[in-house]
């Protein structure tokens, strides 16, 4: 099959190839076994992104963005109530954490290496989100709907219950009545900070 004959766009490859390396890893996820998925040719993909580490830069790079997340989380503290603010914070961030940047396929280079530019972009997305709640837990500080303290401890302790309800769901397959568990959160937070 020639490429002319079923040509692959780049997009069709970055779809399967993020289907593959997340479920396989980089080594155990072959040109081979993507081309034969996309309909294509490995000249087509080197043609796009050069080799195979190219295409998993592009998927890793497409697929471990947060920025959707950090604009939604970011639009929460906006909000002219530091309560309204936090509450919206904790809704969103257990309804649209997106779980596919955390595919454990799209951090393995090989077989047991972690991938570093993967683990560094979502440990830099990560501190943009604990920043965006830490300025609405500061905000609620001066304005005394919480007592004095550190608010970046304060956001650890927050971010550590949402995310245990996240990486729960991702790695284990449970499932939680987010709703219920937002409003709990919210709360326990709040009487915590008084």
């Amino acid at each position: 099959m020639q490429a002319e004959e079923h040509p692959a766009t780049a997009e069709k490859i970055l779809q399967v190839a993020s289907r593959m390396f997340a479920e396989k890893g980089f080594a155990n996820a072959s040109v081979r076994d993507i081309c034969k998925v996309a309909e294509t040719t490995a000249p087509v993909i080197y043609y796009y992104f050069g080799s195979k580490k190219g295409l998993f830069d592009a998927v890793a790079r497409r697929q471990i963005s947060m920025e959707d997340f950090i604009e939604k989380l970011s639009n929460t503290s906006k909000a002219a109530d530091p309560k309204k603010g936090l509450e919206s914070f904790v809704a969103t961030y257990l309804t649209t954490f997106p779980e596919h940047t955390f595919d454990i396929g799209l951090y393995m280079r090989d077989s047991a290496t972690l991938d570093k530019q993967s683990a560094e972009r979502v440990s830099e997305d990560l501190e943009r989100i604990k920043g965006i709640a830490t300025a609405l837990v500061e905000r609620a500080i001066v304005n005394g709907h919480f007592r004095r303290t550190d608010p970046k401890l304060a956001v650890d302790c927050l971010l550590g219950m949402l995310n245990r309800v996240i990486f729960q769901h991702i790695h284990f397959a449970k499932s939680q009545d987010l709703e219920t568990y937002s409003r709990f959160v919210t709360d326990f937070f709040f009487r915590a900070m008084k």
